[in-house]
């Protein structure tokens, strides 16, 4: 008999095995399970629901909520919780766990007052932004019939560094900007102040926190005229050197090239320490930082779709 409870000291090395049997296409390690689900602030053992059968974890569904501010000068978010990640081990789906799983972590949030439920594009700690429909058409279903529909589909996309060289133009676009007054650089310390607002206000507070705990400004390019007006970096998360950004560029200076100069530069300097690729998770395939990515020789290697439950 399959019981479902909280989770327990004890749970995490059999949690994270089950979740290398469960979803292989994205195996995790218990130090990330530690700094990510566990250390996190917002954490709550009674939101991660686990699914025992006899001694064996068979499944879990983890719900959380904030209960502090994910960066300076934001809320709570008092009507929102998320649904990070859920899974069952191979031998026990077609059960009715998979929905027993997540109609828990749901009935958790809606206890507490929350009127929405995303999975699970949860900040900072998110698994994958959204439920890869292609890998886990399963759960891409349960969601569906449990009341979740599609909020935005953004895309994954990688590009091989391998034999990479910035095209000419970039240089010439460089040159062009050099000469109105910007300059494209590592940040300085007294800078990082500017460069955090920046990314938390114009674009989203995780970024800013991204920037602020970076700790390496050789991996971060800005491009300043009177004031920064844009940003790229790499090895922000989870201390993956190939893994872009954040990056963006102020919205009154898009379309100036700042962008297409910035990506270049970047990749420039990953190839110069010897990565092989650059990749990210999330943007939207035909936003203008999705067209500027495709014509940067990136393609599309995973599309997920944000879901939200409303009460």
């Amino acid at each position: 008999m399959v019981a479902v409870r909280p989770f327990r000291s004890g749970d995490e090395i059999p949690l994270v095995a089950a979740w290398n049997r469960s979803m292989p296409a994205d195996p995790t390690t218990s130090r990330w399970f530690g700094d990510r689900v566990l250390l996190d602030p917002n954490f709550d053992p009674e939101g991660l629901r686990v699914a025992v059968d006899g001694d064996d974890v068979v499944g879990c569904a983890y719900a959380v909520r904030r209960l502090i501010p994910p960066a300076p000068g934001t809320g709570l978010e008092p009507d929102a919780g998320w649904i990070p990640f859920f899974f069952v081990v191979p031998e026990h789906r077609g059960g009715g766990l998979g929905r027993r799983l997540v109609g828990e972590a749901v009935a958790f949030l809606e206890g507490l007052g929350r009127t929405t439920v995303d999975f699970s594009s949860y900040t900072p700690n998110y698994v994958l932004p959204g439920v890869d429909a292609e890998l886990y058409p399963g759960a891409h279903r349960l969601l569906g019939e449990l009341g979740f529909r599609t909020l935005h589909s953004p895309v994954a996309m990688d590009r091989t560094l391998v034999g990479y060289q910035a095209p000419p133009e970039v240089y010439g676009l460089l040159r062009e900007r050099e000469r109105e007054g910007y300059v494209f650089r590592s940040p300085t310390m007294g800078e990082l102040p500017e460069l955090i607002r920046l990314a938390a206000d114009a674009f989203n507070p995780d970024w800013g926190e991204a920037i602020r705990q970076h700790r390496d400004p050789e991996r971060v390019v800005i491009a300043k005229k009177d004031h920064i007006e844009g940003f790229a970096l790499y090895a922000a998360y989870r201390g993956t050197p190939e893994r872009f950004g954040p990056f963006g560029v102020a919205p009154s200076r898009r379309g100036t090239g700042l962008g297409k100069i910035l990506l270049h530069l970047t990749m420039t300097r990953m190839r110069a320490e010897g990565l092989h690729s650059s990749w990210f998770l999330w943007t939207g395939e035909d936003s203008p930082a999705g067209h500027l990515y495709t014509k940067a020789g990136y393609e599309v290697t995973r599309q997920f779709h944000v879901m939200r439950r409303s009460a």
